[in-house]
């Protein structure tokens, strides 16, 4: 079973492999890195033997770049606290040219966040931001924790969490939610992926799932009205299709899934904006 760095590593390989693309939608430079051998080799294993691998890459390429798209929108608007839940091996503390003032905070287990260090001390970066990393466990108080290293919960923020709510359960869902609601102050922005609760029932995707779960990746949330489920904890919630997102990238890359299903279905980009 995986543990919670080599899933981190894993998807800093899937970063670098975009990044050597002709056609790369994002370039991160420090992906690799992050990855080391561990998180490549896991790589290689699954363009090897997971017949699904091709469109979770493909995904993933594209939620990164839709994100570093959104984000670098609020940012230019003035926001300059930037909370990423579930950080991982994100890069973007180093790979993105933050404006003066910004704080980044990265939240995920101290452990995850202890290797990134050592990585970061390895390979002697510097961050263009200040950036603050708590290890804390997201279904506990972390909120707290986030104001006493310097969060102002009375100026905009913009939260973005990646990959993560579909591996908990719904009263997590809920609780990491209601807990980034008490700081988003009304101005601030939320950028996640969902998965439809149809997709997690779909007959063809139980042999996909029930390989996840074997892996110790299962997925448990997923949510056919995500506007509701944001609104109930004071967001304006749009979503959007990663299909038709990717068509606009680069149609020629994305009009096909190699699988023959249509591609990135049952999935959801959320970008919700704090009301209350």
């Amino acid at each position: 079973m995986p543990s919670i760095i080599d899933t981190a590593r894993w998807a800093a390989a899937q970063r670098a492999r975009e990044s050597e693309r002709p056609d790369r939608l994002f370039f991160d430079p420090f992906a690799r890195a992050l990855a080391g051998e561990e998180g490549m080799a896991a790589l290689q294993l699954s363009e090897r033997h997971n017949p699904s691998h091709e469109d979770t890459a493909k995904y993933i390429s594209i939620r990164i770049r839709c994100f570093d798209d959104a984000v670098k929108h609020f940012a230019a608007t003035g926001i300059r606290q930037v909370v990423l839940l579930a950080a991982g091996m994100d890069a973007r503390a180093y790979r993105f040219a933050w404006s003066d003032g910004t704080t980044l905070y990265e939240v995920d287990h101290s452990e995850l966040l202890a290797k990134k260090e050592e990585i970061q001390q390895q390979e002697g970066w510097a961050p263009q931001c200040r950036r603050v990393t708590l290890g804390m466990n997201l279904e506990h108080d972390w909120a707290r924790s986030l104001v006493e290293a310097g969060f102002e919960s009375g100026e905009r923020s913009v939260w973005l969490i990646e990959g993560l709510f579909y591996y908990l359960e719904e009263p997590a869902v809920n609780y990491v939610l209601a807990e980034a609601s008490k700081l988003a102050s009304p101005g601030s922005s939320l950028l996640t992926d969902l998965v439809s609760h149809s997709l997690l029932t779909s007959p063809w995707m139980q042999p996909a799932l029930k390989a996840m779960e074997e892996r110790g990746m299962g997925w448990r949330f997923g949510t056919d009205d995500p506007v509701g489920l944001f609104a109930g904890h004071g967001w304006r919630a749009e979503v959007k299709d990663p299909a038709e997102e990717a068509v606009k990238y680069d149609p020629k890359r994305f009009n096909a899934s190699p699988s023959g299903r249509p591609a990135i279905s049952g999935s959801y980009f959320v970008f919700a904006h704090r009301t209350l």
